[in-house]
């Protein structure tokens, strides 16, 4: 059981998680921090979830349904990244647009490759993260539930 005051804070403490998650993913492709990273940081504020409201209400608040779907467009998402340019006769994983030729900019964002494999990254992450933790507390529930 937990206190009100525990679920109170895991509620309250998710949208500034993912801030801060947001922020290091933006941050990430042009100096410390990445995709990793931020999924990491995004991936805690789950588990706070879990840990503070249970499965149940977690699974609910969460839009866990979505991780499935997520993880497929990831994953082709990196792949295209670091197998477009093999096709194309550069190195594995190289970048577009060259240095030093012209970027497309989304406010201080440059929109390159390295900007979608960092979130096709944080996405694996999270879902990866998502997964074992949903594995795990419906594992813990069924073993509470036989030793009844």
């Amino acid at each position: 059981m937990t206190s009100v005051l525990t679920v109170a804070a895991a509620r309250l403490l998710m949208a500034p998680i993912l801030v801060v998650a947001a922020a290091v993913l933006v941050k990430g492709y042009a100096d410390v921090g990445d995709g990793f990273s931020a999924g990491v940081i995004a991936a805690l504020g789950v588990v706070l979830q879990y840990l503070a409201l249970g499965r149940e209400e977690a699974e609910r608040l969460l839009a866990l349904r979505l991780i499935g779907p997520a993880v497929f467009v990831a994953l082709l998402g990196a792949l295209a990244v670091a197998l477009i340019p093999l096709a194309r006769g550069d190195a594995l994983l190289e970048h577009a647009p060259a240095p030093g030729a012209d970027v497309v900019e989304l406010g201080t964002i440059e929109l390159i490759t390295a900007v979608a494999f960092d979130v096709a990254i944080f996405v694996l992450v999270v879902a990866a993260v998502v997964g074992i933790v949903r594995a795990i507390a419906h594992v813990a529930e069924g073993e509470g539930e036989g030793g009844q």
